[in-house]
């Protein structure tokens, strides 16, 4: 369902990642009570865990700032999804409230400090996806984005045939983005060098645990690259 290019492998050989398809789920714009207690207590755990002032320092951050900046990307500009909620969090501003399973993954990822890639399985064009390099003025048009950006070559993205659906692991793409209409969902806990696959499992255990008790259906047989 995935594949890691032979040029990425080489040069980054302890890069892996986790992902779980998750079908028949039910999106639905509003947070349900219980999400929204679940929203509460993470935060709370988030505060409680972590400092602004500290947060780079944190390993498991500074392992994907590393990997940013091997990557030729600054990281206090674009900065790994995971560290971006959890920022957002202890700056005091509101969780993202997006639709029930992008909530619940948010909440996975900010509890497991893992960037978490989330797609409409059924507005993706081709498969398996590649995690390969960007080509040069190849055009992403990201979630929230106004028009799209031109790659310089040194993202990694995840792809399919008509182009990429995330850089990775920073922001997914508005093509494949979990909307009200998606019935199957493939979650990706994108990992980093020097990030055990173990967190990663973990967390794409807990995003599957979250989606299937907040949005119903059934998830699949988490798989490691």
């Amino acid at each position: 369902m995935i594949i890691l290019r032979d040029e990425v492998r080489t040069r980054f050989p302890t890069l892996h990642f986790a992902f779980v398809k998750i079908s028949g789920v039910s999106v639905r714009r509003e947070r349900p009570p219980e999400l929204q207690a679940l929203v509460e207590e993470a935060i709370a755990e988030v505060r409680a865990k972590y400092e602004l002032s500290t947060l780079k320092d944190v390993p498991l951050f500074r392992a994907y700032r590393d990997f940013f900046w091997r990557l030729g990307i600054d990281p206090t500009k674009d900065r790994p999804s995971a560290e971006a909620l959890v920022r957002r969090v202890l700056a005091g501003k509101p969780f993202p409230a997006i639709n029930n399973l992008v909530d619940a993954y948010n909440v996975a990822s900010i509890r497991s400090g893992i960037p978490l890639a989330t797609f409409d399985m059924d507005a993706v064009a081709s498969w398996p996806l590649e995690l390969r390099y960007a080509k040069a003025g190849e055009l992403f048009l990201g979630i929230g984005m106004r028009k799209p950006v031109e790659l310089s070559g040194r993202e990694l993205v995840l792809a399919d045939a008509e182009g990429p659906i995330a850089i990775y692991p920073h922001r997914d793409s508005d093509r494949t983005k979990i909307t009200e209409r998606t019935r199957r969902a493939l979650v990706v806990a994108c990992g980093a060098p020097g990030v055990a696959v173990r967190r990663l499992v973990e967390a794409a255990q807990l995003a599957a645990d979250y989606i299937t008790r907040f949005c119903g259906g059934q998830a699949g047989k988490i798989q490691v690259v």
